[in-house]
């Protein structure tokens, strides 16, 4: 073990601070991506007291089914400066920051290879927990605080470009909806269609296919994005479509009949519908942008699990404007499009250094 590699357990201690009183409102889950969110535990009933109260610069995690997970959740509080989380989660802080960074420590849990490491360790059968002990047995490589700050400087640049990027993907995204609700919602009377204007199926102008199941032990680091609707799930060797399609997500636990758009060169999970334009007088970005403010969630069965059918969607009415009308939507919405999909390649070369730089903490010197 090189020299510089300490215990974690030397350079932080554990906390148990309650919320005596209610004095802490806003309450935060624990994502498996590492990141503090609103929670949406039911909390009726519940004694809020004997929530823990956590604070800025201090961390929570979870060391259950981290085998099952392949990942330890644990996040670094930055965004606000207290909030509470439940009593299920260890909070723990760096005893002295003039000699551990906090930000630092949080980039050596951010990688890969501490994952790997903490569900190696991990015990318990399937759902493998990793005892506190070996947590804090785990070793990392502490420079000397002013490399620590160069580094963390260094990722925090690479971190707020790529926020900065989806800012800019938000404004984007914004952008298009107001074009298409200008030009297509607003001042319609749907009574009194506009000469050109008519409803028709989508039967009559689309295909419909359902994604395919793919095992998650068939993922890779790197390759074509698998994409659910849902988002990125992990990457695949081989794609289903060149360009990115229309997808109506058929069924999950929530966010049955959200439409999205997938990016190019993906593969499709059974997660989603495609839904195929096939008619050269429709198009193709219009569709996705009708759908995206249809109201497709009640088409849902509501049974025990979320699902959406082709069948349902196939007899659902569309508003067609003239197609020249379309085209012209298509050109405009294509445009923003290709400004979104250069702002998520930037942010994909960004997140490749931003694991490079992350996997040479190992080797890190003074």
């Amino acid at each position: 073990m090189k020299s510089n590699y300490k215990r974690i357990g030397e350079h932080i201690r554990i906390l148990d601070e309650r919320n005596k009183g209610l004095k802490v409102k806003q309450l935060l889950g624990l994502s498996i991506s590492k990141q503090f969110i609103p929670s949406v535990a039911n909390i009726i009933g519940t004694d809020m007291e004997n929530y823990k109260i956590i604070r800025k610069n201090q961390f929570a995690c979870s060391t259950m089914q981290v085998r099952r997970d392949k990942k330890m959740p644990v996040a670094l509080l930055q965004e606000v400066d207290e909030a509470i989380i439940s009593q299920a989660y260890p909070i723990f802080e760096v005893k002295d920051e003039k000699e551990l960074l906090p930000e630092y420590l949080m980039m050596w849990f951010s990688r890969s290879e501490f994952d790997r490491e903490a569900c190696f360790h991990a015990v318990g059968g399937v759902r493998g927990s990793l005892e506190w002990e070996d947590f804090e047995n785990l070793r990392l490589p502490i420079p000397h605080p002013d490399k620590q700050r160069e580094i963390v400087k260094e990722y925090n640049t690479i971190q707020n470009r790529i926020a900065l990027n989806q800012q800019l993907i938000q404004k984007l995204e914004e952008t298009a909806q107001a074009i298409y609700r200008e030009w297509f919602v607003e001042g319609i009377d749907l009574e009194n269609l506009p000469e050109g204007w008519q409803f028709d199926k989508l039967e009559k102008f689309t295909k419909m296919k359902y994604g395919k199941m793919l095992d998650s032990e068939l993922f890779l680091e790197k390759g074509y994005p698998v994409f659910s609707g849902y988002g990125v799930r992990g990457y695949y060797s081989e794609y289903m479509y060149e360009e990115p399609q229309i997808l109506v997500l058929c069924r999950g636990v929530s966010g049955t009949g959200e439409v999205r758009l997938s990016p190019r060169y993906a593969y499709i999970t059974n997660l989603s519908i495609v839904v195929e334009v096939d008619k050269p007088s429709v198009s193709k970005m219009y569709l996705y942008y009708y759908l995206r403010n249809s109201d497709l969630k009640s088409l849902d069965s509501g049974s025990a699990q979320s699902m959406i059918t082709t069948g349902d969607l196939y007899f659902q009415d569309a508003l067609l404007p003239p197609s020249e009308m379309q085209m012209k939507f298509d050109k405009v919405a294509n445009s923003i499009m290709k400004e979104i999909e250069n702002k998520n390649s930037e942010n994909q070369k960004l997140t490749e250094l931003k694991a490079l730089l992350l996997s040479r903490l190992a080797t890190v010197k003074d």
